[in-house]
């Protein structure tokens, strides 16, 4: 069930956040979004700040997930990496399973894994290391939902393995024509405009689509991302929520409708 339609006709998708990475957009990304991504220490974050966004979120009734990286604090998880699947397995499931603790300690269960930077740009076409994202998920607790880029290899290869996913799609970051993401440090990667960023929410959300090169690419999305380090992130959020509320669009909670 993807941004997809309730009896009444209505659009309802996720809007999700990647937080705990030393931003300083936290509070304000929760107020508006509906899941957070808490990093998990490998990339950004701490056994703090998991906390603090845990208590927020709880707070908001937002929902609960954990953002793991490839091991790689110095490159923001952001940089190639090639390791052996069982140690992907391992850090991953290590990463889950901190989050997890710090959900169950304020009375909350987790609600999905979204893999972070490399790990999830590599993940997207290589078969071997979406599996041992899989295996780590199904280590920890094979009922949580994984967010995958849409229409990805990955995600195919996680539903063969029972596994539940959520298709993403971006809304501050570029798309090739391919209808995959832009690669950071390339024109057009990052979306800073407000106006355009709830411009794409809104066509994501009710047709199911981004253009591109002036044409339409289908791109069937469970949940929307926003970065909570890309410039004006607060501004690009409450533009985005504001929209997509405003095109009838019910934004909520994975575990609510997939």
């Amino acid at each position: 069930m993807r941004a997809t339609s309730t009896r009444t006709g209505a659009a309802v998708i996720d809007l999700n956040a990647d937080l705990g990475e030393g931003a300083g957009t936290d509070n304000e990304l929760l107020a508006v979004i509906t899941s957070a991504n808490v990093a998990c220490g490998a990339h950004a974050g701490d056994l703090e700040t998991i906390n603090t966004v845990v208590r927020t979120a709880k707070a908001l009734h937002v929902a609960i997930g954990a953002h793991p990286s490839f091991p790689d604090r110095a490159g923001f998880g952001r940089r190639p990496m090639a390791l052996p699947s069982a140690q992907v397995t391992d850090t991953v499931a290590t990463q889950i399973q901190l989050v997890a603790d710090a959900a169950e300690k304020v009375g909350l269960r987790l609600q999905h894994v979204k893999p972070h930077g490399a790990l999830y740009n590599q993940a997207a076409s290589d078969p071997d290391l979406a599996r041992a994202i899989g295996e780590a998920v199904r280590r920890v607790d094979a009922s949580l939902i994984i967010l995958a880029l849409a229409g990805s290899q990955m995600a195919d290869l996680l539903r063969t393995m029972g596994l539940r996913v959520a298709h993403e799609a971006f809304v501050d970051r570029g798309y090739t024509d391919a209808g995959t993401l832009v690669p950071r440090g390339q024109p057009g990667a990052v979306i800073i405009d407000p106006t355009g960023a709830a411009a794409r929410a809104v066509q994501l959300a009710t047709e199911r689509a981004v253009t591109v090169s002036g044409r339409p690419i289908r791109i069937e999305a469970d949940t929307l991302c926003l970065h909570g380090d890309t410039p004006h992130a607060p501004a690009l959020a409450q533009a985005v929520r504001r929209a997509l509320d405003g095109a009838g669009v019910r934004v909520a909670r994975l575990d609510s409708f997939l």
